[in-house]
């Protein structure tokens, strides 16, 4: 069993920066692949950003080159650093994990974090 912790959301303006944090426990995630989903109001849960156990990340296509997701395997966390948000980004942002990839079974996820972009 993986417990999952997202932390870090908030209400920013538009431009601004956020670093999420996914906090693991339960067990080691070093083997996990590790993802980022955000669900928008009337939206389909999408993937945001995922990193492989050796670091190897992708992300959507609407991403465009403005976050960046890292862990750190000896703090059992990973990250999503969110630059030059827009009003688009606002939604709830959800951590999964899944060994060895996000989607074998079992996978798990966290209760998600808002983040609302907004002037």
């Amino acid at each position: 069993q993986v417990q999952l912790v997202e932390s870090g959301g908030g209400w920013v303006q538009p431009g601004a920066s956020l670093r999420l944090s996914c906090a693991a426990s339960g067990t080691s995630i070093s083997a996990y692949a590790m993802g980022w989903y955000r669900q928008a109001p009337g939206k389909q849960r999408e993937l945001v950003a995922g990193i492989t156990s050796d670091s190897r990340t992708i992300y959507g296509d609407f991403v465009k080159g403005r976050f960046a997701a890292s862990r750190d395997n000896a703090k059992n966390t990973v990250f999503l650093q969110m630059n030059s948000l827009t009003p688009e980004d606002t939604a709830v942002y959800y951590c999964r994990a899944g060994r060895p990839y996000l989607v074998s079974n079992p996978n798990y996820w966290g209760q998600g974090t808002q983040v609302t972009v907004s002037s």
